[in-house]
C-alpha cells in the first residue's frame, strides 16, 4: 500500500488512517515460512504541529518448529510501531527518520522491515523446553529416555596432542 502524504505534509492537524492485510507468506525465517496467514495492519499518519508521524500496530501468528524439540509452535503477536516521517534529512544519514522525498510512503515495505527486525532469533515452544536427547532423539519434554549423557574430556582435545608451540 502506498500512502500519498503530499497534502499531509502541508496541512497541520491532519490525520490519514489506514488498514490493510500484508502477505508475508514468501518470507523465510529459521528455514521455514512462519507467516501462514496475512498480517493485519492498522494505523494512522498524522501531522501535528508540522511533525508527521506514522503509528500503527501489527497482529499476526508465527508458525514454526521449536528450535529445541522440533514440535510445532504457534505464537500470536501484537506489536506497535512509531516513526517520524520527513521529506529530506539535514544530515547524510539518520536512522531515526523515514524519508519520503516524493511524499509517498510505502507502508508494505515499512511494516515488513519493522516486523522482520522484531522476530525472535529462534522459536521455542517454551523457555523451559528440554529439547531432544542427543543419544536417542526422544523428546525430553514428554518422557525421560534413560540414556547416559556423552562424556566429554573438557581439558583435552586429542587432535592437538602432538602440536608443539614455538616460543618466538
Amino acid at each position: 500500500m502506498q500512502l500519498d502524504l503530499k497534502k499531509l505534509f502541508d496541512a497541520e492537524e491532519q490525520i490519514l488512517p489506514f488498514e490493510q492485510q500484508l502477505d508475508l507468506s514468501d518470507v523465510e525465517q529459521w528455514g521455514e515460512r512462519p507467516f501462514k496467514t496475512p498480517v493485519a495492519l492498522k494505523g494512522e499518519v498524522q501531522n501535528r504541529a508540522g511533525i508527521v508521524t506514522v503509528r500503527y500496530h501489527a497482529d499476526y501468528v508465527l508458525s514454526a518448529n521449536c528450535a529445541r524439540c522440533l514440535e510445532s509452535v504457534e505464537q500470536k503477536k501484537h506489536q506497535e510501531f512509531f516513526h517520524t516521517v520527513v521529506r529530506k534529512l539535514n544530515q547524510e544519514q539518520d536512522d531515526d527518520y523515514i524519508v519520503c522525498e516524493d511524499g509517498i510512503l510505502d507502508v508494505d515495505t515499512l511494516a515488513q522491515d519493522d516486523i522482520l527486525l522484531e522476530l525472535p532469533i529462534r522459536m521455542l515452544c517454551s523457555e523451559e523446553c528440554k529439547g531432544l536427547c542427543p543419544m536417542c532423539g526422544c523428546n525430553l519434554n514428554k518422557k525421560e529416555c534413560g540414556c547416559q549423557p556423552p562424556v566429554w574430556d573438557a581439558h583435552r582435545v586429542k587432535a592437538f596432542d602432538n602440536l608443539e608451540w614455538s616460543e618466538d
